[in-house]
């Protein structure tokens, strides 16, 4: 499975950059319209509209795109509820929070979420689970991302305290594409360093017991 492939599978670049723009915009318009929360509530929801539609016409499953959607409005709602600016960016933070815990857990339990992800997408179900290599790959494969959860929380977690709005952004910006790209490239580096030697790789699972050939 190439590299590429993996970025497909766990969300490539495209699929980052999109997800960076509403909370571009509600950084953009909140200090252009003099530190205004409704001004940048209006720029992040019709910025989500813009992007959702553009992903509906290109083919994306209307069901992600929904959901998507869906984020940006309740960030919406809680920072209009709340009145601080900073609380737009409050979600990204807990699902991050939550993110690291639920990879976390994935891997102490011997079902690591880059396996779930990956075999779902190759159409192999549970199949991966029967060979103990690809399991252990995938376990510390998943590290990795669970780590990516942390740097983000880590950075996210005092510039919200603070009430950084504008270093919030930036962080959301800097820490979505690039932050993954690298994620990716590591874990599939250990992914293919934990496999033996004369493994058939990711698309053909070995069952327990049988040997690399």
């Amino acid at each position: 499975m190439a590299q590429e492939s993996l970025h497909d599978v766990l969300g490539g670049r495209r699929g980052a950059i999109e997800a960076s723009l509403p909370p571009l915009a509600f950084g953009l318009g909140w200090v252009v319209a003099g530190r205004s929360v409704l001004a940048g509530v209006v720029a992040a929801l019709v910025v989500g509209a813009v992007v959702a539609a553009w992903r509906l016409r290109r083919g994306h499953r209307p069901m992600a795109v929904v959901i998507s959607l869906f984020g940006v409005c309740l960030a919406a709602l809680v920072v209009l509820r709340t009145g601080r600016a900073a609380d737009f960016f409050l979600l990204q933070l807990l699902s991050n929070a939550a993110s690291a815990l639920a990879w976390l857990v994935s891997i102490v339990i011997r079902w690591p979420l880059l396996g779930v992800v990956v075999g779902l997408a190759l159409g192999q179900k549970t199949r991966w689970r029967r060979d103990p290599a690809l399991v252990r790959a995938y376990g510390r494969g998943s590290v990795v991302w669970v780590m990516q959860y942390v740097i983000r929380v880590a950075v996210f977690l005092p510039l919200y305290a603070a009430d950084r709005v504008l270093e919030l952004t930036a962080a959301r910006l800097a820490l979505t594409w690039p932050l993954v790209a690298a994620c990716v490239a590591v874990s599939w580096w250990v992914v293919r360093r934990t496999l033996p030697e004369g493994h058939p790789g990711l698309r053909h699972p070995l069952r327990e017991g049988r040997a690399p050939s």
